[in-house]
């Protein structure tokens, strides 16, 4: 099975805080890979402890793949 990642739109509208899958997705890491990690306390970015399970923050995941909003003012890629 294919692991599909997410385009910097997407990872940019994530909430504040997203449900494991979402970030496992953001990371292009299997789930089964994903819960592993998590479960022995390997995962790339830090985990916190939600209603169902873990959720990871959106700035760790921002700061991980180490994108960023574009700056107000700044020409986006495309718009040039």
């Amino acid at each position: 099975m294919s692991t599909e990642g997410m385009t910097h739109e997407e990872l940019m509208a994530l909430p504040v805080t997203v449900p494991l899958e979402t970030a496992n997705r953001a990371l292009m890491i299997g789930r089964t890979t994903g819960y592993s990690l998590a479960k022995r306390g390997a995962y790339p970015v830090p985990l916190l402890p939600g209603r169902r399970g873990y959720v990871v923050s959106r700035y760790h995941l921002h700061r991980y793949l180490g994108v960023a909003a574009p700056e107000a003012g700044e020409a986006s890629s495309e718009a040039a």
